[in-house]
């Protein structure tokens, strides 16, 4: 269901500007901080225009009454899931019903510095990349972690670096950004946290420039809402050999991939 589609009132970028970024937030029960964030990602300034797209992913508390009556000034989607499906089938909705050029993810909280949106979709917005990843693992003096996840993330990041042959610092990283032609190309079949190995092994088929830029961390704990538990980390390693190993490669992609993103190989897939 979409419940309610609207557009900015106001738009300080001159008319000649086209590129649009579309921002697709999954939301599950966040109520506790949601207006908040929603201030915040609603006053968003970026280089380029910007659409929201929220994905509400049946929440039984009250995030989807704060989100269906807040008064956004930004252009905006609000698509509300039936029933619970997960993070992965939330983003799969969003990617494919955004309008932008370029679509990047971003959670419904505030463990990631959303000022640093505008630097992560420079690269892409001017032609210099394809897809931006922010990694938390690069150093630039910030990095706050938690033992456990650091850990966790680390060993998951570097088997699919050794099966992916992507080197990243950062697989699992929440912002990820993508030109719109890439990841609406892009056949996703996790529907729960396993969309970060996923959708590593199927871009490292393709011919994309992809760059990391070192971003911040402020990690919160499970009492403060965070859902990612050590059941997830397993079945991230299990996608991890799945997606690069076992998966049917002819289906990674649909017909209109655009040629550019394809390698002049006879076994690129």
């Amino acid at each position: 269901m979409v419940i309610k589609k609207g557009m900015s009132q106001s738009s300080s970028l001159p008319k000649a500007k086209k590129i649009k970024t579309s921002l697709v937030i999954p939301i599950y029960n966040e109520a506790g901080h949601l207006r908040e964030f929603l201030e915040k990602v609603d006053a968003l300034v970026l280089p380029t225009l910007k659409e929201l797209v929220f994905i509400d992913d049946c929440s039984k508390d009250d995030s989807r009454q704060i989100l269906t009556t807040f008064k956004f000034k930004s252009e905006h989607q609000i698509l509300l899931q039936e029933k619970n499906q997960g993070k992965g089938a939330a983003l799969q909705r969003g990617f494919k019903q955004s309008t932008g050029d370029i679509i990047l993810v971003q959670d419904a909280d505030f463990e990631y510095d959303m000022d640093e949106v505008p630097s992560l979709i420079e690269p892409i917005a001017k032609g210099k990349a394809d897809i931006v990843f922010g990694s938390r693992f690069k150093k630039d003096g910030r990095q706050v972690h938690r033992t456990f996840h650091y850990l966790v993330n680390r060993f998951l990041t570097i088997m699919s670096n050794f099966l992916s042959g992507l080197y990243l610092t950062d697989m699992e990283t929440c912002y990820k950004i993508f030109r719109a032609d890439i990841i609406q190309n892009i056949n996703l079949e996790s529907n729960r946290f396993g969309f970060e190995p996923e959708i590593t092994a199927k871009i490292a088929r393709l011919k994309v420039r992809v760059q990391e830029f070192p971003i911040s961390y402020y990690p919160r704990n499970y009492l403060e809402g965070k859902k990612i538990t050590w059941k997830d980390g397993v079945a991230a390693l299990r996608h991890i050999f799945y997606f690069n190993l076992f998966a049917k490669k002819s289906n990674f992609f649909t017909d209109s991939i655009p040629d550019r993103y394809i390698p002049k190989t006879s076994n690129w897939l």
